[in-house]
């Protein structure tokens, strides 16, 4: 098992794709280097184009004989510099990354200002009017448990079981950067943006906090936010186990 930090600026998402860069991709050729052989990597979410991860999970198998304390300092040395392997485990011969995942975090960034930020560019989602935060952290509330997901979901997914358990939502301040953190038990096609741009236009005014029930129960698409950005969304963390 790997745990991968990227930055998703230049690629294409995780996902092997044929006609585009992948950090799937990067790092399949980087093992093949390494060990010598034709690795498959399975990864544990299909992050999209221009998404970030701080604890993206991945397994392999493999015949090496390299000491898996020695493998990031291995691969690091062929990986692009915007691809860093944190740590790699050994782990029982019957685990997957993505199936064996009991709940995954994600951050969103926004910068709250006038103009934006030419730090911040890949890194956040610069909104320019003012954001009632107040509002958008007591609509977390609805957000929280077991429910139905199918109104933040994008079109093109063919997932027929749409229940999900978002386990907690948060937002903090800093200045002009306002994160949500959202835990949950799995996500939906574009479900996290979704969610992060529906809370925005509650900081507008444009949805009602209590309006957040409704669009659960409504399952329509068409009645949520926006879907906010790539570049201010963040794979955090994956948990396994009783962790």
């Amino acid at each position: 098992m790997l745990i991968v930090e990227y930055d998703g600026t230049c690629y294409h998402g995780w996902q092997r794709q044929q006609n585009a860069v992948t950090v799937q991709e990067v790092l399949e050729k980087a093992l093949q280097v390494i060990m010598k052989e034709d690795i498959a990597v399975t990864g544990c979410s299909r992050t999209d184009a221009g998404v970030h991860a701080r604890g993206f999970v991945c397994n392999f198998f493999t015949h090496t004989n390299i000491p898996a304390d020695r493998v990031p300092y291995a691969l690091n040395s062929v990986l692009p510099d915007d691809v860093v392997i944190l740590s790699c485990h050994h782990m029982q011969e019957d685990f997957h990354a993505r199936y064996h995942a009991r709940s995954k975090k994600y951050r969103y960034r926004i910068i709250n200002r006038t103009f934006p930020s030419p730090f911040e560019k890949h890194y956040a989602c610069h909104f320019p009017y003012a954001l009632d935060v107040d509002k958008m952290i007591k609509a977390t509330k609805f957000l929280e448990g077991q429910h139905d997901f199918r109104a933040f979901m994008a079109t093109g997914s063919m997932v027929k079981d749409t229940v999900r358990n978002i386990f907690e939502v948060s937002i903090t301040q800093n200045n002009a950067e306002i994160r949500i953190d959202i835990t949950g038990d799995g996500f939906l096609y574009n479900m996290v943006r979704i969610i992060a741009g529906t809370l925005i236009y509650v900081g507008i005014g444009k949805i009602g906090v209590s309006d957040i029930s409704e669009i659960i129960a409504c399952k329509d698409r068409k009645k949520a936010g926006i879907t906010a950005p790539p570049q201010g969304l963040y794979l955090m963390e994956v948990r396994y186990g009783d962790e």
